[in-house]
Formats: structure tokens, C-alpha cells, sequence
């Protein structure tokens, strides 16, 4: 199943039902970082988009 996602100056269009989405900033955890993401995004800001199914 494809998804898009579709990121216009600012505004982000999904094309999926989602049950929650928010912001969260990337910390370090250990020698690694928090939300399973690489290392060199430690610091950086992410979203979490959680979908229904």
C-alpha cells in the first residue's frame, strides 16, 4: 500500500486517516538516539504521524 505525502511551503497533506500527529525533538539515548532515528539527526526536530490502520 503507497502512501503520500505531500509537503507545500509549510503545509503538509496527508492521504491517510490519522489518529494523532505531533512534534517531537530528537534526543540522544545511550550512544544512539530517542524515536529510532540515525545518530546524525540527533538535535533536530521530527514529527510523528500515527495512522489508523
Amino acid at each position: 500500500m503507497s502512501r503520500e505525502i505531500k509537503v507545500d511551503e509549510g503545509t503538509i497533506l496527508l492521504k491517510d486517516e490519522v489518529e494523532v500527529f505531533y512534534e517531537r525533538r530528537i534526543t540522544k539515548f545511550g550512544n544512539s538516539a530517542k524515536l529510532d532515528a540515525p545518530k546524525k539527526y540527533i538535535g533536530k526536530r521530527a514529527y510523528v504521524i500515527v495512522l489508523k490502520k
